[in-house]
């Protein structure tokens, strides 16, 4: 990535203002950037890690049920089929 100052008048990549618009523009690989398009990155950045530092703190494990209450719950639904049940229930399991 390079710092230096881009010649002629180009404009920011992000936002189309041109060099005379901004305080800085930082050229890439044919790309540039201005200052005020780094600085709404680096907001949105904090606030997405913020986001997503919360939302791990509320999730939870989910609940296993034993193979037996599984069961109960396929004996609501599926007449017969005991075995087929008992062996589906263990293998979730």
């Amino acid at each position: 990535m390079s710092t230096k100052k881009p010649e002629g008048n180009v404009r920011c990549s992000f936002c189309g203002k041109t060099q005379d618009m901004v305080g800085r523009l930082i050229a890439g690989d044919g790309v540039y950037i201005c200052d005020q398009c780094v600085d709404l990155c680096m907001t949105i950045l904090e606030d997405n890690d913020f986001d997503n530092h919360s939302n791990s703190d509320k999730k939870q494990a989910p609940v296993l049920l034993k193979p037996q209450e599984i069961k109960a719950v396929l004996d609501e639904y599926v007449i017969g089929q005991d075995e087929a049940k008992k062996t589906l229930a263990v293998a979730v399991y």
